[in-house]
């Protein structure tokens, strides 16, 4: 069923490329066969060009203001300290009440007003009798094609456009709540998630539908794998499970266990186990799977000493490097750079040297005392 909705979905937006494709070919056709019959061809052809690509401008406006989309009222406070600006809303509004109120004032004139316009732009197309309605059908052409154009995509992506925004800002603000909190995990995923929501980065692999059937059944969370993984995040402190039993069901074996113990490795860091972590960010079953190791590990770097720090640096960079390791640009990759500068900053850090021992202090030189001179040996006084 899916597949055949992406099929139609494919099929639908070649048609609409199509169709533009033809209407838009049709005029620059006329354009070039008109100016093949004039004197001065090359001339008439570049100012009919500016004056189709003029008329295509204007005509974008102003389907832009009579499709800019507007905020949903009654939908509740959005979170955070702030709310959409609607100014271009009520801008939209006026000007299209203003547009249409001109419009209707002048309709009984609109024949003069296009032959005055023929006349006036006549001269770039040649200046001959022939060239005055063509100018004005030029005009009209390309503005209604203009205005179809710019309403059709206004209406249909800029609202995705602004929805995308607004999660993202609202992510983002959840993130530095969480950040406050000490959860830098759950801080940092929210603003991979923020940013995948602006197109800045690449998401991971998409899931299959068994793997949300293997994640514990969620209780109130958003649908879909993450929100599960999330909700077990945020139980992890609570539950009663030890260090061996969470490694126990990473090594269960199937994609959504080890998920699982993932994610409780994330909320607990005294959860996690190193040796699974790495097994997950160099043999992943999935990109899903890695990229919560990598947050994993996230949450592991003040706790790592000088050895295990060293083997998580070399098994992250191992994958930045591989071909078929993390992608570039992609949300991976954002979190596993950032693990390498945490840990090449921790390895930058010196050493306190400790003072030396009493026993390794060298003794302190004795000091020579001079020798009393000679005492001559007692006479018998004579």
């Amino acid at each position: 069923m899916a597949k055949a909705r992406r099929v139609g979905t494919s099929a639908l937006r070649t048609a609409q490329r199509a169709a533009a494709g033809v209407l838009g070919g049709t005029g620059l056709l006329g354009l070039l066969l008109f100016a093949l019959g004039r004197e001065h061809a090359w001339q008439a052809l570049g100012g009919g060009l500016v004056v189709a690509g003029a008329s295509t401008v204007v005509g974008g406006a102003l389907g832009f203001l009579f499709g800019v989309p507007r905020v949903k009222s009654g939908s509740g406070e959005p979170q955070g300290s702030y709310a959409p600006n609607t100014n271009l809303e009520q801008v939209s509004d006026w000007l299209t009440k203003v547009l249409l109120g001109v419009g209707l004032t002048q309709l009984g004139s609109l024949g003069e007003r296009l032959h005055q316009l023929g006349t006036a732009l006549a001269p770039a197309l040649g200046g001959e009798d022939a060239a005055v309605p063509f100018a004005a059908a030029l005009v009209l052409y390309f503005l209604v094609l203009g205005f179809l154009a710019g309403w059709l995509v206004t209406r249909l992506a800029l609202p995705q456009v602004l929805t995308d925004a607004d999660q993202a800002l609202d992510l983002f603000l959840a993130g530095q709540d969480r950040d406050r909190h000490g959860d830098k995990v759950g801080a940092d995923d929210l603003r991979v998630r923020a940013m995948q929501h602006l197109g800045l980065l690449g998401g991971s692999a998409e899931q299959p539908a068994a793997l949300a059937a293997q994640l514990p059944p969620s209780s109130g969370s958003p649908a879909g794998p993450e929100g599960v993984v999330a909700e077990v995040r945020s139980t992890a402190k609570r539950s009663a499970l030890t260090v061996d039993q969470v490694r126990d069901l990473f090594a269960d074996g199937s994609e959504g266990r080890r998920i699982q113990a993932l994610a409780l490795m994330q909320g607990d860091p005294s959860l996690a186990d190193l040796p699974s972590v790495l097994g997950a960010i160099e043999h992943p079953r999935s990109g899903f799977e890695q990229y919560h190791a990598l947050l994993a590990a996230r949450g592991l770097l003040s706790r790592l000493p000088g050895t295990e720090a060293q083997r998580l640096r070399d098994a992250v960079a191992a994958q930045l490097v591989d071909p078929r390791g993390i992608p570039y640009g992609s949300d991976r990759s954002w979190l596993a750079e950032k693990i390498l500068s945490r840990l090449q900053v921790a390895a930058l850090v010196p050493a306190q040297a400790s003072p030396p021992s009493s026993a390794a202090r060298p003794a302190p030189p004795v000091p020579s005392v001079p020798s009393a001179p000679p005492v001559p040996p007692a006479g018998d006084g004579s």
